[in-house]
């Protein structure tokens, strides 16, 4: 069953590419541009970065990027599990 859903993360391209690897269970990754693409068996994935303006709060600059999923050949369960695990790679703590 196909799956798409778009995401704004507040990040560099390189922060994104630092944890990309965690955030989709270590497989291997192909890069094609802004494209990343990935899966196991008869289930693939890909992400597509886009580049956003900067969030301004006062004097801090803030990079974002809009993040494009799309997942094929999951199940909704598989499909579930992914995004928990993708969504838990790019989380950061605070305090």
């Amino acid at each position: 069953m196909p799956f798409s859903r778009s995401l704004e993360m507040t990040l560099t391209r390189a922060d994104f590419l630092r944890l990309l690897p965690g955030a989709v269970g270590r497989v291997p990754v192909q890069e094609a541009g802004d494209t990343y693409l990935g899966g196991e068996g008869d289930r693939t994935w890909s992400l597509r970065l886009v580049p956003l303006e900067d969030q301004r709060l006062g004097s801090v600059s803030l990079p974002r990027h809009r993040v494009e999923l799309h997942l094929e050949g999951y199940s909704q369960p598989e499909v579930e599990a992914f995004l928990s695990r993708f969504l838990r790679g790019f989380q950061r703590g605070g305090g």
